[in-house]
């Protein structure tokens, strides 16, 4: 394969995370045992340090519909009021008209925020439901694909448009810049919000390798793409969502002067060597040092006879679950808030799904697989930790929402 940013033949692989279930297919009981498993590994590029997949999963299967929605965790509804208003006041305060169209708009939880800032919006979002209920919503969305094709059919220029969490999902990534190049405003800002690999090396998240991220940028690698279409970031800032995720700021090459804010990053991710395949080695190793805790973790509880339950079932959690090789006989079921998943099992390692309500009796052990909502969880059920019930993170992020 080349790489996907550069187009490069040196490509080494660095994490083997073996064969896994499409992680965002959740099963109906009938469909239990019949999943399809792909390769899931990471390989490193040497002409411009991208780490990504050297597998594909169809856009058409994972993104065609799927049970994933902003809008069941108030944390991220949260980030997303932030960003919006720091986006208004920073760059289009006072203006009487304003737009922006964000990619993978998903329930339109983002663009309704920006639709309280006065702006006109539009949401490109590929699954059917998903774009449904946007729309039912009253946030205005084209159930498609984005890409430079579907850009002209729309056939005028926004002010802003907005990626997040997308961006590193891209089959067709060229495509997608030249893009939002050609919808960009000359004096317009595209704000990008993506998982930062730096941050995944730091709290060993490696649950958040799974097949929909194909990519997994430094600020080098992104601005490597974002350069090869005359883009330019010219600001950045970490932001706690996710675990750690860069929101970027961007315009046209030659736009805007690049911040001190960015200019510091940039050097603290060149002294923390991030971007060279010994960093990726190191990885690969605490990965495997990992699943050896946490299986002996859930072994001991099991042999205490502890009920232990997952808390959330995050699409992340099944790459975790599935490369632990991590069941129903060590987790009894997976408490999720998404009623869209009710009565269903995870992909690979089968676990059903209860909904949070709904619940009959409580476990001794919540076994935290939306571990990047930390704050929240632990605040909405400090009644539960009073009462003696254990929450264990098996990652514990250094920032988290």
């Amino acid at each position: 394969m080349k790489c996907r940013v550069c187009d490069g033949l040196r490509l080494e692989p660095v994490v083997d995370l073996g064969e896994q279930p499409w992680c965002n297919h959740f099963l109906r009981q009938e469909e239990v045992g019949t999943e399809p498993f792909y390769p899931l590994r990471v390989v490193f590029c040497h002409d411009c340090s991208t780490a990504q997949l050297d597998f594909t999963v169809k856009k058409e299967i994972m993104f065609g519909d799927h049970t994933y929605l902003s809008g069941v965790t108030k944390a991220l509804s949260d980030h997303f009021a932030s960003v919006a208003s720091e986006v208004d006041e920073r760059f289009f305060q006072g203006r009487t008209e304003k737009s922006i169209l964000d990619i993978g708009s998903n329930d339109g939880t983002q663009l309704k925020h920006f639709q309280k800032l006065g702006y006109e919006v539009l949401g490109v979002e590929s699954s059917k439901g998903t774009a449904k209920a946007a729309n039912d919503a009253g946030v205005p969305t084209l159930n498609a694909f984005f890409n430079s094709e579907t850009m002209a059919g729309i056939g005028h220029k926004f002010d802003a448009f907005n990626a997040s969490g997308v961006f590193f999902h891209l089959e067709e990534l060229h495509s997608v810049c030249e893009a939002i190049k050609q919808g960009l405003k000359d004096d317009g800002v595209f704000v990008v919000q993506f998982l930062y690999m730096k941050s995944i090396m730091e709290n060993l998240a490696f649950d958040q390798i799974y097949h929909e991220h194909l990519l997994y940028y430094t600020l080098k690698t992104i601005e490597t793409l974002l350069n090869r279409h005359g883009l330019a970031m010219f600001d950045a800032r970490l932001a706690p969502i996710h675990g750690g995720s860069i929101i970027g700021f961007i315009g046209h090459a030659g736009g805007r002067p690049v911040s001190e804010r960015l200019a510091h990053m940039r050097a603290e991710e060149e002294t923390s060597e991030c971007n060279t395949i010994e960093a990726y080695r190191l990885l690969d190793e605490r990965i495997k040092r990992m699943k050896l805790e946490n299986v002996a973790y859930l072994d001991t509880a099991r042999a205490a006879g502890k009920r232990v339950f997952g808390m959330g079932a995050p699409v992340k959690g099944n790459t975790m679950l599935n490369y632990f090789g991590v069941g129903p006989e060590r987790i009894q079921c997976l408490v999720e808030k998404n009623t869209l998943r009710r009565g269903l099992y995870s992909p690979g390692m089968h676990i059903p799904i209860e909904i949070e309500g709904e619940l009959e009796q409580q476990p001794d052990i919540y076994y935290v697989l939306a571990w990047n909502f930390k704050k929240e969880i632990l605040a909405n059920n400090r009644h539960l930790i009073e009462s003696g019930v254990e929450f264990y993170f098996p990652v514990d992020p250094k920032v988290s929402a």
